[in-house]
């Protein structure tokens, strides 16, 4: 996983739930031993935009700096804490946090609040304590491609990346922005395990809290409608179990 680096000091992680892990104590030891200070947690930038091309299909902008927020939360985070993440947009940033953490959406320790904002919170599950970084556009004089990019002041076609990836790597996180916050937990709570009942019209199954029929067949919700129900793939070609 990307938070996991053989041979630098700590297993980075903004939550001590997995097993062995130390989160901060463990990676201020790593800033400590740090050289390169462009770095992104472990990662030099081309370490990590080589990541950010694999998982994210290119190297965005939005993910690059996306890993420098994250590191800049680390190095305010108080010690002690099992963190998890709001992201306040769905855009780009929500995939520097799966890389760089163990918080995902599929194991919900990352939530989205799309709000259209680019930040993000760390905060303690059991107090609600945390930090927010922003990307500040008023901090974007100095990086006009940056801005440009930001504030769309120039279409995408038109846009220098060679120039833009360079500002990102030599600003860093000197285009974010900190604050402490307070998480309001029971806003957060999780929606609780349900039985699973057979949807009469669908006949799916589903949640048998969310109603008599399932969401879907509520309608409303999903943006196609089915043409043909295809058969079984085991049943078409005879795979064995």
């Amino acid at each position: 996983m990307a938070w996991q680096r053989i041979y630098y000091c700590p297993p980075l992680s903004p939550s001590i739930r997995r097993s062995g892990g130390k989160s901060l104590a463990e990676y201020k030891c790593f800033q400590q031993r740090r050289i390169i200070v462009s770095n992104i947690l472990s990662y030099n930038f081309d370490e990590y935009a080589n990541m950010v091309t694999s998982f994210h299909g290119s190297p965005a902008p939005g993910v690059l700096i996306g890993g420098y927020m994250i590191d800049y939360a680390y190095k305010n985070l108080r010690e002690g804490g099992e963190y998890d993440i709001i992201c306040e947009t769905a855009k780009c940033l929500p995939d520097a946090v799966q890389l760089l953490t163990p918080c995902s959406i599929g194991n919900r320790w990352l939530k989205i609040i799309d709000v259209g904002r680019y930040a993000l919170i760390f905060y303690d599950k059991h107090s609600g304590m945390g930090v927010r970084v922003y990307l500040d556009w008023r901090l974007l004089d100095r990086w006009p491609q940056i801005k440009s990019w930001y504030l769309k002041l120039t279409p995408k076609a038109e846009q220098d990346e060679e120039s833009l990836l360079r500002e990102i790597k030599e600003a860093r996180g000197d285009i974010c922005r900190i604050e402490d916050v307070k998480v309001s937990l029971d806003a957060l709570i999780k929606q609780k395990s349900s039985s699973i009942s057979i949807c009469p019209s669908c006949e799916e199954a589903y949640r048998s809290a969310d109603g008599a029929i399932c969401p879907a067949c509520q309608g409303g919700i999903l943006p196609y409608s089915r043409v043909n129900r295809i058969r079984c793939v085991r049943d078409k070609f005879h795979l064995s179990a």
